[in-house]
């Protein structure tokens, strides 16, 4: 297996920004277009835990779309084959005392990248 070829590195690293971008944005819209659109997607929040992509649609929906903005302290993006990659981050809410993580797993699709799984949580 082919550990984090550049041009997959490339392609996950595009749509990880593109994520990052819609999240601080509240681009719901492209929020909602890169999550796999399947029952078996999953998120867990930092305060939720939501299971298929109605239940996370719903979630974004509804989210309050202040308080966005965030600081990423450190970025992981590892890619497996042509088709499979993690992303995990260390971040910092502006104004915010904890700082936070997430994880997503990335699957690529007919459609492009998907988050097929994440997961947000705030350090103690």
């Amino acid at each position: 297996m082919d550990i984090n070829k550049p041009d997959v590195v490339a392609e996950v690293t595009a749509a990880f920004n593109r994520y990052e971008d819609a999240l601080v944005n509240n681009k719901v819209e492209v929020l909602d277009e890169l999550f796999w659109n399947s029952p078996h997607t999953l998120r867990y929040g930092a305060t939720e835990n939501l299971y298929g992509y109605d239940e996370i649609a719903a979630f974004r929906a509804s989210r309050p779309a202040t308080g966005l903005a965030r600081t990423l302290l450190r970025t992981v993006i590892t890619t497996y084959g042509d088709s499979f990659a993690t992303a995990n981050v260390e971040f910092q809410r502006i104004g915010a005392s904890r700082p936070g993580r997430q994880s997503q797993t990335w699957m690529k699709t007919a459609d492009g990248w998907r988050v097929v799984s994440a997961h947000v949580s705030l350090l103690g």
